[in-house]
């Protein structure tokens, strides 16, 4: 299961292009895409937060570790399914398309791909030292882009709006739940 995981997250960041074309000739029933994609990449940040925390930290603090992970799992499933919701409901009112929540689940959840690989990575490293990684999650909005025509059929009179806000929410969104869980929770300097 992770070995096609790891194949599908390195093809869509290494060659967007061409994992887009081979992804939309691809047949995923119902919440197939979920539970072979999204959860187990979910499941891999909110493990990496809980360890980074622990091992990068000064001290041994399982609290801190707890609130980390559950800020990481709260941020990147909310920012994934709040951007498929938004993002459907655009996809109608905006782009002038029928409603498809499942295709917009799965473009999210591609399109995601490398901004989930970064943050595994930056959990597991001394925030301080790498932070100026954060700048290739930029490169989502070229994902976008390049699964905007083949995976979603946006035409191309409307692709740069399309990539445009489709990479707003998707970037966004965790970012956004990311900052008001940080609020909320007293004590989170991570």
């Amino acid at each position: 299961m992770y070995q096609e995981l790891f194949k599908w997250v390195i093809a869509i960041v290494s060659q967007p292009g061409k994992a887009w074309r081979e992804l939309s000739k691809k047949e995923e029933k119902g919440d197939e895409f979920l539970t072979w994609f999204v959860y187990p990449l979910v499941g891999l940040i909110t493990v990496a937060a809980f360890i980074g925390v622990l091992f990068t930290q000064k001290e041994f603090n399982v609290e801190l570790a707890l609130k980390s992970s559950i800020k990481a799992l709260v941020s990147s499933f909310g920012g994934f399914f709040l951007a498929a919701y938004f993002l459907n409901e655009l996809w109608q009112s905006m782009f002038k398309q029928e409603k498809d929540i499942k295709l917009c689940q799965r473009f999210v959840g591609y399109s995601s791909a490398l901004m989930y690989s970064l943050n595994i990575i930056l959990l597991l490293l001394p925030v301080s030292d790498f932070f100026f990684l954060r700048i290739f999650i930029l490169y989502t909005v070229y994902i976008v882009w390049e699964g905007a025509a083949p995976y979603m059929k946006v035409p191309d009179a409307i692709r740069l709006k399309f990539t445009l806000v489709a990479s707003v929410l998707i970037v966004l969104l965790p970012e956004i739940i990311g900052l008001f869980l940080f609020m909320l929770m007293p004590g989170l300097r991570v």
